[in-house]
């Protein structure tokens, strides 16, 4: 349990993949806060299997993503409940799909709010924990939509490129106080969020779960399957080790070969 005595916040974490982050940081030894939206009884039972695992205490944070008062105050309720935070993973994220041109305003500006300016609020507020401790890992989920780009996903691509930029600034800015930023870019992940897509899908376009599966949401992965959220778990977990100390500024793409052609 290396992270013994470590306080990570994970956001967009009561399910998929930012539940994924916490439960292995956890499961290393770290004191976590999760945030996000669901159920309250669902919410407290993943708080409660989080303590568990770590050993130590596992707070729940409702902070909205888009109100960076909110994000403020979860960062220094993290730091006087739980102490840091050393590690922080912006993990929190919404999408619309639509042409530029009908593409609703309020959509695209909490699409920013919530997928990039959420990022620059919660490490502008963690940052001066972690320099006082000269150490500190920010990690941010990405996409492969921070190098490549997709029609009717203006605002989505948009935010994502500018979380990779975002992160190398941040990188450079932080390079000489222990703290290291990064960004994963993963491709299509298997999760709860996508498999309930699915049936609508064959639905309107009269295709079969197999078909929507190899030739719509894995069109673009040579691999042809899907990341599961325990492969991008892993990474967060190497990255938070000493070994990875010398990663800073990087853009990691875990895509099944999507940005490789």
């Amino acid at each position: 349990m290396f992270l013994k005595g470590k306080t990570a916040i994970v956001t967009g974490s009561t399910s998929g993949i930012g539940l994924a982050y916490a439960k292995v940081l956890a499961a290393e030894g770290a004191a976590v806060m999760i945030n996000g939206f669901g159920e309250a009884q669902a919410i407290e039972t993943e708080r409660a299997n989080l303590a568990q695992m770590s050993g130590t205490d596992a707070r729940y944070s409702a902070a909205d993503m888009t109100k960076p008062d909110q994000i403020a105050a979860m960062v220094k309720e993290c730091a006087d409940t739980l102490g840091g935070p050393d590690i922080v993973i912006s993990n929190a994220g919404i999408q619309h799909v639509s042409p530029v041109e009908e593409f609703p305003v309020d959509k695209w500006d909490a699409i920013i709010a919530i997928n990039l300016s959420s990022t620059f609020h919660l490490m502008r507020a963690a940052i001066p924990y972690m320099k006082a401790k000269k150490w500190g890992r920010i990690i941010s989920t990405a996409s492969a939509h921070s190098l490549v780009a997709s029609p009717n996903k203006s605002a989505y691509v948009a935010a994502k490129h500018g979380l990779a930029g975002l992160t190398k600034t941040v990188a450079l800015e932080t390079a000489t106080f222990g703290i290291t930023v990064n960004c994963i870019s993963p491709g299509y992940v298997w999760t709860p969020l996508v498999e309930g897509q699915i049936p609508d899908t064959m639905k309107t376009r009269n295709l079969t779960r197999e078909q929507v599966i190899n030739d719509v949401l894995l069109a673009a992965q040579p691999t042809k399957q899907f990341v599961q959220p325990d492969q991008v778990a892993a990474l967060v977990v190497f990255l938070c080790r000493d070994e990875a100390a010398q990663i800073t500024g990087a853009n990691l793409s875990m895509d099944g070969g999507w940005t490789a052609a």
